[in-house]
């Protein structure tokens, strides 16, 4: 069934796609030469066709394969196509319109390290700070020039011992800064009598290197919230015997690591000193 001129469809399935839709009404048919060009055909009519029988006369309806390839879109028609996955909207050449700019991930990475930075520098100077020893109030322990470090959060999260060497804001001037040993603590009985030491009427050995005292010192109690505090180099030292007790809310820190000149480095050594205390430090 391959002429124009037929006119009654055959039962054979293999035929159907071959029916020409025409109208009907007769119109002459135009003589085709081998160098004249075929008419324009539109997508619908040029995609395969599937004729159905209705009665007498034939319902002839565009395939799912011939929509799919004109363009054309019928919602009367479920196709297998619609469902298939498409390319996502603003995909192009495998880069999304969303995807950040390296130059905003640049900035992003420099700010999120700069502010990290800043962070640990925070917490590290809420805890510890550097200081430099001038003059020879701690000789022979610490040297004029001498670098250290402090630990700020000795005694908000510990006590006061004697022997403790601490840094803290002369109580006279806050603008300068002092080095000195803890000698008594709030309670304690402090008294020089004959170039030696006692602490609460005891005696004490102290067990680091000093200059020796050369006077006498009346017995001073230590008030609550304060320090009896002294230079190791005794004779050129100005601390509680010149200028009195130190108020513990003056108190930086505590001597922690010596890190400069370099064959002194090293961890600040406590020295202990042992006595029976008689009242509670309290603050």
């Amino acid at each position: 069934m391959n002429t124009l001129d037929n006119t009654s469809p055959s039962n054979d399935p293999d035929d159907i796609l071959d029916i020409v839709v025409q109208s009907r009404s007769t119109l002459p048919v135009a003589e085709q030469t081998a160098d004249a060009e075929p008419p324009a055909l539109n997508a619908l009519s040029a995609a395969p066709l599937l004729g159905q029988k209705e009665g007498d006369g034939w319902h002839v309806a565009p395939t799912p394969e011939a929509i799919a390839g004109s363009g054309v879109t019928d919602s009367t028609y479920p196709t297998d196509w619609a469902d298939s996955d498409l390319p996502a909207v603003g995909e192009t050449d495998g880069i999304t319109e969303d995807e950040p700019h390296w130059f905003g991930l640049m900035v992003r990475e420099v700010v999120e390290t700069v502010g990290l930075a800043v962070i640990i520098f925070l917490i590290i100077r809420i805890g510890i700070q550097n200081y430099r020893i001038e003059g020879a109030s701690m000789e022979p322990n610490f040297h004029d020039g001498e670098y250290l470090i402090v630990n700020k959060l000795a005694y908000r999260l510990g006590e006061y011992e004697r022997g403790d060497v601490i840094v803290f804001k002369y109580p006279n001037d806050p603008s300068k800064d002092y080095i000195k040993r803890v000698i008594g603590l709030p309670g304690d009985t402090v008294e020089i009598r004959g170039g030696q030491l006692y602490v609460n009427n005891v005696e004490i050995n102290e067990p680091y290197e000093h200059m020796p005292n050369v006077r006498d010192e009346p017995p001073t109690v230590v008030d609550a919230g304060h320090l009896y505090v002294m230079g190791d180099n005794r004779p050129a030292s100005s601390d509680t015997r010149s200028w009195g007790q130190l108020g513990q809310e003056f108190v930086i820190g505590q001597a922690w690591l010596a890190i400069y000149p370099f064959e002194v480095a090293g961890l600040v050594e406590h020295h202990p000193i042992e006595v029976n205390s008689v009242m509670a430090q309290g603050p």
